[in-house]
């Protein structure tokens, strides 16, 4: 008798021949993997950065990345956006406005020549930790949403239920309801997409949460606030810096999220208690 037809993987994921061991035994199988690839960030030709990432929604992470690291302000100056795949990975070509390209050349030049600091390629400490304005009006997050949306994001998570080897980043309405869900072998990457998919539909407002399936760094934090969302929910734990800047920047940071129990680490008061 032959073995049923393995049915094809999930896009961004592939299969691959394993062996398994347990109790002693060792028997062949299949195993379902998530993608990682170089993937090149150009903005108006000049190369500026390659990460590691799954290879879907690349146009999304291009453009969060832009927003969230401080690049452009806002998708209006993103003119054009391409895809290209070259024989050592992908490449995203940003073409930008010229103000941004120009901010973005001085800052490099002023990242040259000094000593490396070790954050995540930045070279200057003050552009590590890069002032962050006040969120403008940041609205209430009800207790019952964070709930909802805690439970319900596992099943919008495709690629972790099939690999288990990814992230996820979820824009949650007031009810929490799952709005928009981008997933990656990175957590930064997983926020940037997410990020891109929101902001490219020009919401009026930011309004609702984010969830992310990882520890709430100092860049996640950035990220969120550059973005606008007045809340972060994160599954794991925050960094002393990240509780520091949510502060200051008015940003309701919550870690070690789940449906029965969270911590609120800033702006608790703006959690309701009860539903919505």
């Amino acid at each position: 008798m032959m073995a049923p037809e393995q049915p094809p993987a999930p896009p961004g994921a592939s299969h691959c021949r394993v062996q398994t061991w347990q109790h002693g035994q060792v028997a062949s199988a299949s195993d379902t993997l998530a993608e990682e690839q170089p993937v090149a960030l150009e903005f108006n030709g000049i190369s500026h950065a390659v990460m590691l990432a799954t290879p879907l929604d690349l146009e999304d992470f291009a453009l969060g990345f832009a927003i969230s690291e401080g690049i452009v302000d806002s998708v209006d100056e993103v003119y054009d956006l391409q895809l290209e795949q070259r024989c050592d990975g992908l490449v995203v070509q940003l073409d930008i406005a010229n103000a941004r390209f120009a901010r973005l050349k001085e800052m490099r030049r002023n990242l040259t020549g000094r000593t490396g600091c070790g954050l995540c390629g930045t070279e200057s400490l003050a552009h590590a930790v890069r002032p962050l304005p006040p969120l403008a009006q940041p609205g209430m997050v009800h207790e019952a949403a964070v709930r909802q949306a805690l439970t319900a994001l596992r099943q919008y998570q495709t690629l972790q239920l099939v690999t288990g080897a990814t992230h996820a980043a979820a824009w949650c309405g007031d009810d929490g309801s799952i709005r928009m869900v981008r997933e990656d072998v990175g957590r930064h990457n997983a926020l940037d997409k997410l990020i891109g998919a929101v902001l490219k539909t020009r919401p009026a407002v930011r309004d609702g949460f984010v969830v992310v399936t990882s520890r709430a760094s100092m860049e996640m934090v950035q990220k969120t606030v550059t973005a606008g969302f007045g809340c972060l929910v994160a599954i794991s734990a925050p960094t002393r810096l990240a509780v520091d800047l949510a502060e200051q920047a008015g940003l309701c940071l919550i870690g070690f999220a789940k449906p029965e129990r969270w911590v609120a680490y800033s702006h608790a008061q703006r959690i309701l208690p009860g539903g919505n």
